[in-house]
């Protein structure tokens, strides 16, 4: 196994885990400033307000996305255990 293999091997697991996230991180960051807009024009300083409907919503976004999330890891784990007797070369 080459360097540059095992660096585009890595850099591709590190860009599927970031896409994977990537729907719960947006939509925690969408629902934290909707929150905080709402906090500022009340002036209510309450940290369980942001806290509580950011972790709905983020749970609620894994639940719509986890079909897709499923099947981008079960493409990527097939890939790797296919070509397993190509990286051991």
């Amino acid at each position: 196994m080459s360097p540059d293999f095992a660096i585009g091997f890595g850099r591709q697991a590190i860009e599927l885990a970031l896409s994977l996230a990537l729907p719960m991180l947006g939509v925690g960051l969408a629902v934290g400033v909707i929150v905080s807009v709402v906090q500022a024009a009340t002036q209510i300083q309450e940290m369980t307000l942001t806290f509580i409907p950011k972790v709905v919503s983020m749970f609620i976004a894994l639940l719509l996305a986890l079909p897709w999330l499923m099947e981008r890891m079960l493409t990527f784990t097939r890939e790797v255990f296919t070509n397993i007797p190509l990286y051991i070369r």
